[in-house]
C-alpha cells in the first residue's frame, strides 16, 4: 500500500461537516494534580485504560502512536527511539529531550536519562498514559524539551477485585499479567505484575521481562498518603540493523542477525510516596519524596569495538507543591530537589580494531545535585477567558570523578576531574477563551531548557574536543482549538512553531556540534466522530516539517548539513486511524490503520525511506460476566516495512517490522 498524504485533509474535512461528541477527560500531568482536559491550554492526549486493554501492546510504541505528533521507532526487543513534535532523536538528544514519568516522577534522573527509558514503565497494567506535546519545563524542568509521557498506575478498587490475562501469538510471544486490588476503611491497596517472554521475530533476539508494582493509599480527614513501589527486570538478546533494501524486502533475510553476541540486561526499582493535606479552605499541600535505582549493561554491537558498557545511578529526591484556589486566582508554587550518584564504565575485550584499543576506555562517577523552584498563576479575566503565567528555574551541579588515568587512550579522551554548573529558566504564558460550553481556543508561548547529558560532557573521543555541550533550549508558540462541533464530532486541533538552539549532536565525521539550530513547524489533529451509535471513527493526524537552521560542511560530503534541509528521520505526514464497532456491551472490534510518511535517512537529504502503511485488527468478546476472549491480527496485509530506517557508512540499514502476527488471549475480571 502506498502512503495517502491527502488522507489527513480528507478526514479533517469530514469532521467539520459532521454534526460533536462530548469527551470530558481528567488529566494530572498538566498541573501535577487532577485537572479537566477542557481547561488546559496545552496539547495533551490521554490514552485510557480501556484502550490499553484493547490494544494489549507488545511494545508501548503501539499505544503512543495514537497521539498526534508522536512516533516511537522500535528497535530490538523493548528498545525504542522517540519523537514528539520532533525528528526521531538519538544519543544524548534522544535521551534528554523527552521526560518519561511514572505517576509524576521521572523514571531516570535528568542528565542520566536512558534513550530507551520507557521500557522501565509498567504500561502493561496502566490505568492511563498521558502524553504532553511541546515544552513542559515550567512545571517539570529538565528533559521536558519536546514533550512528556506519564504512565499512571491504577488506583485501588473500592471492592476486592482480581484481574488476570494470558496471551500468546504466532511469533512465540507469551504474556501474563494481573492484579489484585481492594480497600478497607481509609486504606486501599493494589498489587500488579506482568511477565513477557518471546523468542523474537529475528534470530537470537529473544526477550524476558518481569515487572511488579505495589500501591497503598490512605485517605482520611483531609490527609492522603499514596505510596507506590515498582520494579522491572529486562533480559534480552539484541538484534542490530539489517543492511540494504533487498534484505529488508526478503522474507527470510530480514530475520537474520549479524550481532548474535549482543544483549541488554537492565534492572530498575522506584519508590515514591505522595503526601497531601488540606491547609485551609482553598489551599492544599502536596509533597512527594522518592528514591530510584537502576543498572544496565550491554555490548556496543553498533561499534567495531563491541565494548561492554555498564552504567547506572541511584537517586533520592522530593517534589513539593502548594495549590491555592481563591475566586478568579489560582496559584501553584513549589520546590523540587534531587541528589544522584551515577557511574559508567566501558571495556573492550576484543583485539585492537582501527583506533579502538583493547582494555578500559572509560571508568567514571558523577554526583549530581538539582534544585528547582516554580510558580504558576491562572487568573480569570472574565467569565470565559483565563490567562496563565508560569516560570521555573533549575540549578544543576555535576561533580565528575575520573576513576582511571586521564588523557588519551587510542581514540578515547578521559577528562580529569571537574565540576560543571548549569542554570536554566523555563517560562510559559497562555491565554484560553471558551467559545461555548464544550469548545475553547488557546494560544501559548513556552520555553523548554535542559542541562547536557553527562555522557555528552564526559564520554569524549579525541575528535570531540571542540565546544562543550551547553544547555539546550527551545522556544515554542502554539495555537489550539478543543471541543465539539455538534453532537457527533470531537476535535482537537493544534498548530505549533518551535525554534531550538544549542542542539548538541555528533556529525558524520564524529565531531561535536554544540550550537546546532533546528525549526519545528506543524499542524496536529485528533478527531473523534460518532458515525452511528455503535460505530466510532478516530484519527490522530500530523503534518510537520523539522528543518536544520544552519550549515555544517563535513569531510563526508554525503552527510553535509544545509540550512533548510529536513532533519533526517523526520516524516512530514503521520496518521493513526481507528474504526471501532461496539454492537453490544460485551463485544468490541477495531480496525487500525497506521500510516508513516516518507522521510530522509541522512542529513544531506540524499537517501529516503518511502514510508509504510500497516493494518491491525482486534476484537474482544465477553464469554461470561467475568471471562472474555480476544484476538489480535497485527500487520494484516503482511507488509514488509521498517520500524526504523537509517543511512550510515555508505549503506541503507533498517530495523524490520514484524510480518503478520496472530494472537489470542483470555481475560478474567471479577
Amino acid at each position: 500500500m502506498k502512503n495517502l498524504a491527502g488522507f489527513p485533509v480528507f478526514l479533517l474535512a469530514v469532521s467539520l461537516l459532521t454534526p460533536a461528541l462530548a469527551d470530558d477527560v481528567v488529566v494530572v500531568t498538566a498541573e501535577r494534580r487532577a485537572t479537566a482536559l477542557s481547561d488546559v491550554p496545552q496539547s495533551i492526549t490521554a490514552i485510557s485504560a480501556e484502550t490499553i486493554e484493547l490494544v494489549d501492546a507488545d511494545h508501548i510504541a503501539e499505544l503512543l502512536s495514537r497521539a498526534p505528533g508522536v512516533t516511537l521507532h522500535r528497535g530490538s526487543g523493548a528498545e525504542q527511539l522517540t519523537a514528539i513534535r520532533s525528528p526521531v532523536l538519538t544519543s544524548g538528544a534522544g535521551a534528554g529531550s523527552f521526560l518519561f514519568l511514572e505517576n509524576g516522577v521521572a523514571i531516570r534522573s535528568a542528565g542520566f536519562a536512558n534513550i530507551n527509558g520507557l521500557f522501565d514503565s509498567h504500561y502493561e497494567i496502566a490505568d492511563r498514559i498521558e502524553v504532553v506535546r511541546g515544552p513542559s519545563g515550567a512545571l517539570y524542568g529538565a528533559n521536558a524539551i519536546h514533550g512528556v509521557v506519564n504512565v499512571l498506575t491504577p488506583s485501588p478498587s473500592e471492592d476486592f477485585s482480581v484481574f488476570a490475562e494470558a496471551y500468546g501469538d504466532t511469533q512465540e510471544r507469551y504474556k501474563l499479567k494481573g492484579s489484585v486490588s481492594g480497600a478497607s476503611g481509609a486504606h486501599g491497596f493494589l498489587v500488579g505484575a506482568s511477565v513477557t517472554t518471546e523468542e523474537g521475530y529475528r534470530v537470537d533476539a529473544g526477550l524476558d521481562q518481569q515487572k511488579l508494582t505495589f500501591r497503598h493509599v490512605y485517605d482520611d480527614a483531609g490527609v492522603s498518603i499514596d505510596t507506590i513501589f515498582s520494579f522491572d527486570n529486562l533480559e534480552q538478546e539484541t538484534a542490530g540493523f539489517i543492511f540494504g533494501e533487498a534484505t529488508l524486502n526478503d522474507r527470510e533475510l530480514r530475520k537474520t542477525n549479524n550481532f548474535p553476541q549482543a544483549y541488554r540486561d537492565a534492572k530498575a526499582a522506584r519508590l515514591q510516596s505522595t503526601i497531601g493535606l488540606d491547609a485551609g479552605e482553598n489551599t492544599r499541600i502536596q509533597i512527594t519524596p522518592y528514591a530510584r535505582w537502576n543498572q544496565m549493561e550491554f555490548p556496543q554491537h553498533f561499534l567495531p569495538s563491541n565494548a561492554l558498557e555498564k552504567n547506572g545511578h541511584k537517586s533520592i529526591g522530593v517534589q513539593s507543591a502548594i495549590y491555592h484556589d481563591a475566586g478568579a486566582l489560582s496559584l501553584i508554587a513549589g520546590v523540587d530537589a534531587e541528589y544522584t550518584d551515577g557511574y559508567l564504565s566501558e571495556f573492550q575485550s576484543m583485539p585492537q580494531i582501527f583506533s579502538y584499543t583493547p582494555g578500559l576506555h572509560y571508568d567514571y562517577e558523577v554526583e549530581a545535585v538539582n534544585a528547582s523552584g516554580f510558580l504558576q498563576g491562572d487568573y480569570a479575566l472574565g467569565p470565559r477567558t483565563t490567562a496563565s503565567a508560569a516560570v521555573r528555574v533549575d540549578g544543576t551541579i555535576y561533580k565528575y570523578d575520573n576513576l582511571t588515568d586521564s588523557g588519551v587512550v587510542g581514540r578515547f579522551l578521559r577528562l580529569p576531574d571537574q565540576t560543571d554548573k548549569f542554570v536554566t529558566a523555563s517560562p510559559k504564558f497562555s491565554l484560553r477563551h471558551e467559545l461555548s460550553e464544550d469548545a475553547s481556543v488557546y494560544v501559548s508561548y513556552a520555553r523548554g531548557a535542559r542541562p547536557p547529558q553527562t555522557t555528552d560532557l564526559y564520554r569524549l573521543q579525541i575528535n570531540q574536543t571542540g565546544d562543550q555541550a551547553r544547555p539546550e533550549k527551545i522556544d515554542a508558540v502554539e495555537l489550539g482549538f478543543r471541543g465539539g462541533l455538534g453532537e457527533r464530532v470531537n476535535l482537537e486541533l493544534a498548530g505549533f512553531f518551535m525554534d531550538k538552539a544549542n542542539f548538541f549532536f555528533r556529525d558524520a565525521d564524529g565531531f561535536n556540534v554544540a550550537d546546532g539550530k533546528t525549526r519545528h513547524v506543524g499542524v496536529e489533529a485528533d478527531v473523534r466522530i460518532a458515525l452511528f451509535e455503535t460505530l466510532t471513527l478516530r484519527s490522530a493526524v500530523t503534518y510537520a516539517r523539522h528543518t536544520y537552521r544552519f550549515d555544517r560542511p563535513v569531510g563526508n560530503a554525503t552527510e553535509a548539513i544545509s540550512f533548510g534541509d529536513d532533519v533526517d528521520t523526520a516524516p512530514r505526514v503521520m496518521a493513526n486511524t481507528r474504526l471501532q464497532w461496539r454492537p453490544i456491551d460485551r463485544l468490541t472490534a477495531e480496525a487500525e490503520w497506521v500510516s508513516m510518511g516518507s522521510y530522509f535517512t541522512d542529513a544531506a537529504n540524499d537517501h529516503e525511506y518511502e514510508g509504510h502503511n500497516v493494518l491491525n485488527l482486534r476484537a474482544e468478546a465477553g464469554l461470561t460476566e467475568t471471562l472474555a476472549a480476544y484476538i489480535t491480527v497485527r500487520n494484516v496485509t503482511n507488509e514488509l516495512y521498517a520500524e526504523r530506517a537509517d543511512f550510515a557508512f555508505g549503506s541503507d540499514r533498517y530495523f524490520p517490522g514484524e510480518t503478520r502476527t496472530v494472537g489470542f488471549g483470555l481475560r478474567y475480571r471479577n
